[in-house]
C-alpha cells in the first residue's frame, strides 16, 4: 500500500503528517527544531527519507537540516558556502560583508535525479547548489548578473523563493524572485535570462519592464514542461512557450491577488490558486476560505469549498504551504497563517483539516512513499 508524507514548516518548528493511501487518519510528528522558523523543508524523489531543511531565527541566523530518517532526526550539514571569485567558505551568517545582504533560505529544491544535489533560493535573491548532501554549497553568481536595476524587496523581503527544475531538459531551471520577476537559464545556469514579456505592473517606473516585477509563484508539470503557471502580485499568467511570453488567465477569479499556484498531478491542464482580498488586506474575500480550480488552463474557475470554513475565515496562505500528492486520486494539500492544515483526496472536491493549531504554516510539501 503506498502512503503520503506531508512535510510541514512552521514559525515554530518542523512537523511530519503521514497517512496511508486513502489519506483519511493522520499521524503528527513535531514540532521538530521546535522554536526555530522553518521557512521550508523538501525531501529528495531519489531518496524519500532524505529530507532538507532551512532553519532560521533573527537572534542566530541561517542553519541547514538534514534528515536522513524521514524526519525522525535532524542533524545541521554544511552551514557553509563558497562565494564565486573568494578563496575559503564563510559561514551562512557570520557578519561579513558580501555581494548582497544574505538573511535566510526561502526555498530548498532537491535534484529530480541525484540524492545529493540540491538547490537553496536565498534572500537577498541568491541561488545556491550542493552536490553533497548539503555539506558544502557554491553560489550561482550569474543570476546576479542578470538581475537589471530594478530588483526590490517584496513586503516579505526579495528572496529567491521558487525553483522550478525541467524533468526533461537537465540544463533547463527556472526561478522567480520577489521582486524581481521571473528568470530561465538554458545552459545549467552558467547564464540567466529574465522571462517577464506579457507581465505588467503598475507600481514600477516601467510597468512592462524586463525586470522589477513581483512574482509570487510559478508552477509546471512536468509532461508538459513548456507550459508554466504565474500568480504575480495581482493576475493569473499562462505560457505555453517556457516563458518567452506571458498570458492573463484570471477570468472570473473573486481576486487575481494571491501567493500559491499549482497543477493537479495528472491533469496538466488543471490549475489551482487560492485568492485573497487584495495586497493590503490578506485574508480570504468575504472571509470565505475557497480554492479555485481551473481544469482548462485558466480563465474559467469553480469554488472548492466543501469542507473548508465559509465565514468569519481570515486566514492567508502563503506561496510555498500548497502541495500536490501523484497517488492516483490526487491529493491537494494546503496550511495557513492560522495554524491549520487541510487536505483533499479527490483533487479538491472534498477538503479536511488534518491538523489545527499548529503555528503559522510557512511551508507545505508531500511525498507520495511507495
Amino acid at each position: 500500500m503506498s502512503g503520503v508524507r506531508v512535510l510541514v514548516g512552521t514559525r515554530k518548528g518542523a512537523f511530519v503528517l503521514t497517512s496511508d493511501e486513502k489519506r483519511q487518519q493522520w499521524n503528527i510528528s513535531g514540532p521538530h527544531l521546535a522554536g526555530w522558523e522553518i521557512y521550508h523543508v523538501k525531501g529528495s524523489p531519489v531518496n524519500p527519507d532524505r529530507l532538507y531543511a532551512s532553519q532560521s531565527s533573527g537572534w542566530f541566523g541561517q542553519v541547514m537540516q538534514r534528515s536522513d530518517d524521514g524526519g525522525a532526526t535532524w542533524n545541521p550539514v554544511g552551514n557553509e558556502f563558497k562565494y564565486e571569485g573568494e578563496v575559503g567558505t564563510h559561514l551562512w551568517y557570520d557578519g561579513t560583508q558580501h555581494p548582497w545582504e544574505f538573511k535566510r533560505i526561502w526555498h530548498l529544491e532537491p535534484s529530480l535525479t541525484e540524492a545529493d544535489t540540491v538547490y537553496a533560493g536565498a534572500e537577498d535573491a541568491a541561488l545556491f547548489r550542493s552536490t553533497d548532501g548539503g555539506l558544502t554549497w557554491q553560489e550561482f553568481s550569474s543570476l546576479r548578473a542578470a538581475k537589471g536595476n530594478l530588483w526590490q524587496p517584496g513586503a516579505g523581503g526579495m528572496g529567491v523563493h521558487t525553483i522550478l527544475l525541467d524533468p526533461t531538459n537537465p540544463q533547463r531551471m527556472y526561478v522567480a524572485i520577489s521582486a524581481a520577476g521571473a528568470f530561465r537559464t538554458d545552459d545549467g545556469g552558467a547564464t540567466w535570462k529574465p522571462i517577464n514579456n506579457g507581465l505588467h505592473s503598475q507600481y514600477i517606473p516601467d510597468p512592462n519592464a524586463d525586470v522589477g516585477h513581483c512574482v509570487h509563484r510559478i508552477a509546471l508539470h512536468g509532461a508538459r514542461p513548456d507550459v508554466l503557471y504565474m500568480q504575480k502580485h495581482w493576475d493569473v499568467l499562462r505560457s505555453d512557450n517556457a516563458g518567452d511570453l506571458w498570458t492573463e488567465v484570471s477570468g472570473n477569479l473573486p481576486s487575481d491577488f494571491g501567493f500559491p499556484i499549482d497543477v493537479h498531478a495528472h491533469e496538466p491542464e488543471t490549475i489551482y490558486v487560492v485568492p485573497i482580498k487584495s495586497d493590503s488586506e490578506h485574508f480570504p474575500p468575504e472571509g470565505k476560505l475557497r480554492v479555485y480550480r481551473s481544469k482548462s488552463g485558466g480563465n474559467e474557475w469553480e469554488a472548492l469549498t466543501d469542507g473548508l470554513p465559509q465565514s468569519d475565515c481570515y486566514v492567508n496562505v502563503l506561496r510555498d504551504a500548497f502541495a500536490v500528492d501523484t497517488l492516483p486520486s490526487c491529493g491537494i494539500y494546503f496550511g495557513t497563517t492560522g495554524g491549520q492544515v487541510y487536505a483533499s483526496a479527490d483533487s479538491g472536491d472534498h477538503w479536511m483539516p488534518i491538523v489545527r493549531d499548529l503555528p503559522a504554516v510557512l511551508s507545505v510539501e508531500v511525498q507520495t512513499l511507495p
